[in-house]
């Protein structure tokens, strides 16, 4: 993709920040996934990649709680996540954005950000609504937090846009901002590019690359456009059909003969005209 010439500074901790261990997961007769483990360091951007179907969706909806694998074990800072009720993981410092956007379309961008920033509310909510002094102080955190991330992504245009007006590429956008807003310490992007122009790519490319160093955020990300992961990612998980076939860095997965099998054989599938979108 080009949209930088040397890899972000790989992180120097060795202890995980999130470790997934012999994940199971099965609908019906299907198998998502088989097995996988792996980590998340503090610092690093992971990518999550493999053909359609690999499994790499069904992976980031059992570290949110979307899923609950019938085998493994998942912990986040000593915190058991199979374990966690799927309302409370925000609460512990995980955010996601969706490869399908999942914002409320009616409200401003701003608004939207700011119902992100509600789930981090100490007061009660008849404090808040009184506006008490504790009450008022955090309204006062929220909206300097949320300006931060208008400024940090550049929406200060749109920010009283109504989101299902904006075009697709400012929508994601917004995502990514409401996402910021609950100031996470692990990131969860599902296919963060998928749908954008290459202006918009770039764009956000750029912003990636700007939470990871300026906000010193650990990213995990699932994402096809391989130019994109080479470019950004310190480490790459590989998963076919619900198995980890490879994890290493970029240059170890571009040369890894499972790898190159396994993506070749899915363009040959996909150009007989008998595959599915998986």
């Amino acid at each position: 993709m080009g949209v930088m010439t040397t890899l972000p500074n790989a992180p120097l901790a060795r202890s995980p920040l999130l470790r997934a261990e012999n994940l199971h997961l099965h609908f019906g007769g299907l198998t998502a996934l088989a097995g996988i483990t792996f980590d998340i360091y503090p610092g690093e951007i992971l990518a999550l990649i493999g053909p359609n179907g690999a499994g790499k969706t069904s992976a980031l909806n059992c570290l949110n709680g979307f899923y609950r694998p019938q085998r493994g074990q998942i912990h986040f800072q000593d915190r058991d996540l199979v374990r966690t009720p799927t309302h409370q993981i925000p609460h512990l410092g995980i955010a996601r954005t969706f490869q399908n956007i999942a914002l409320y379309t009616g409200m401003t961008a701003l608004d939207n950000l700011m119902a992100a920033r509600h789930i981090q509310m100490k007061q009660s909510m008849l404090a808040s609504m009184l506006y008490f002094g504790p009450a008022q102080r955090e309204e006062v955190e929220h909206r300097r937090v949320i300006e931060e991330i208008i400024d940090f992504l550049e929406m200060e245009h749109i920010r009283k846009a109504v989101v299902g007006a904006l075009p697709y590429g400012l929508r994601k956008r917004v995502e990514l901002g409401r996402a910021l807003a609950l100031e996470p310490k692990l990131l969860l992007l599902d296919e963060p590019m998928a749908g954008m122009n290459v202006e918009e790519k770039e764009d956000m490319a750029r912003f990636i690359l700007d939470i990871h160093e300026r906000r010193k955020m650990t990213i995990m990300l699932v994402e096809h456009d391989m130019g994109l992961v080479m470019d950004i990612a310190h480490r790459i998980v590989v998963l076919d059909f619900g198995v980890k076939i490879a994890e290493g860095t970029p240059d170890e997965i571009r040369h890894n003969p499972a790898v190159i099998k396994a993506y070749l054989g899915a363009a040959e599938h996909k150009t007989s005209g008998t595959g599915n979108s998986g």
